[in-house]
């Protein structure tokens, strides 16, 4: 129960709700989401571990519909790169919504280890951008 979709939908119906926190165990493991601290309207990943007891990769998520860019358009670079180091809350990517750049910040401490969405498309809140491996 991890793929891209159903995390979404997940927190789609999550943000919907009073919840602050949701954890479900299943025999392939266990998920729970939360809410962001920071950003209480975000729903994030906080923990998952497959069925061998293992931290599953942390996801970062779209806090909103809009364009999804690795970088400020005005700057060439990418914000993070596969196999860089970020830290909790850190921007990992920026979320266009009109003239908006909204920063998309990692739910933990980490490594980049896939990002998901190419630069310039589209995507509906919820939306798994990037996964980041756990620092132990």
């Amino acid at each position: 129960m991890r793929t891209p979709e159903q995390l979404q939908q997940l927190a789609t119906w999550l943000a919907g709700t009073d919840i602050g926190l949701l954890e479900l165990r299943t025999p392939e493991g266990s998920l729970r989401l939360g809410r962001n601290s920071a950003s209480p309207g975000e729903i994030v990943q906080l923990d998952a571990r497959d069925d061998d007891g293992a931290p599953a990769p942390a996801i970062a998520t779209a806090p909103s519909v809009g364009m999804f860019l690795h970088g400020h358009p005005l700057h060439p670079a990418a914000l993070v790169r596969i196999g860089e180091r970020v830290s909790m809350g850190q921007a990992v990517g920026l979320l266009q919504i009109g003239p908006l750049l909204l920063p998309v910040g990692a739910p933990q401490a980490g490594v980049v280890a896939a990002v998901r969405v190419a630069a310039g498309h589209t995507v509906g809140y919820g939306t798994a951008l990037l996964e980041l491996e756990r620092i132990e």
